[in-house]
């Protein structure tokens, strides 16, 4: 029992990270970078402040892979015999390892826009004119990702919430088969 109420707090905390820390990358760091006079200090900022956040979000990803696989352990019998918890478990994985995936592919985009920071930009996602295709095509990918990440992550955490409930005694008896 503490063991289960401790991966489920460590899954809930780096599910959280990797909400916060995606939500205020956008919202925050990219908007202020966007703020720098030089162009090629709006990327430069950006992608420092990104791989300052990505060795974090790697511990927390590992860490909350970790809890969903001891969770997943402990909880066995009832995935197998309580109604719905399977399929539900299912559809959470595959939304966390979605999520991951866009998460890494942003990653990859990060350095390319690192490399071409000198390019500058209009913003840390906004191409400059005259940029090079690379820069341009890897700005407008991350623009797009910069929303989808924290919205998989969104999904994680709804989902795992759901996932609780399924646990309380009544919802467990209920779904019993």
């Amino acid at each position: 029992m503490a063991g289960n109420l401790i991966a489920r707090s460590v899954h809930d905390l780096t599910a959280a990270a990797w909400f916060g820390g995606s939500l205020m990358g956008a919202v925050g760091l990219n908007g202020a970078a966007a703020e720098a006079k030089d162009p090629a200090e709006r990327t430069r900022l950006s992608s420092r402040g990104w791989m300052k956040w990505a060795p974090v979000q790697t511990a927390a990803f590992a860490t909350h892979l970790l809890a969903d696989l001891f969770i997943a352990l402990e909880n066995k019998d009832r995935i197998a015999q309580q109604e719905g918890v399977a399929r539900d478990t299912i559809y959470k994985t595959a939304v966390t390892l979605a999520g991951a995936a866009v998460t890494l592919y942003a990653g990859v985009l990060g350095k390319k826009v690192e490399k071409l920071s000198g390019e500058g930009g209009e913003g840390a996602t906004e191409p400059r004119a005259g940029a090079s295709e690379k820069l341009q095509s890897a700005q407008n990918q991350l623009k797009a990702l910069q929303w989808t990440i924290p919205a998989f992550a969104a999904s994680v955490i709804v989902l795992g919430a759901k996932h609780g409930e399924m646990q309380r005694p009544k919802n467990v008896f209920k779904g019993l088969r």
